[in-house]
């Protein structure tokens, strides 16, 4: 089985965040944020994946 959304999930990993932070920020619950990441993302799903990942991570960085 491949794993579709390897950037996607390599990013989350690489910035030390939980897909929970993710999902609830995205709007949605964390269990729908991973069925998500099952299939191919439109541009700007992942866009805005990024785009949060991002945020939570220089959050991070500025509070811890």
């Amino acid at each position: 089985m491949v794993l579709k959304n390897m950037d996607i999930r390599s990013a989350i990993e690489d910035a030390g965040l939980y897909y929970w932070q993710i999902a609830l920020k995205y709007g949605i619950n964390d269990g729908n944020f991973s069925r998500l990441l099952r299939r191919d993302l439109t541009k700007a799903q992942k866009e805005k994946i990024i785009t949060i990942i991002k945020e939570l991570k220089d959050s991070n960085n500025k509070t811890g």
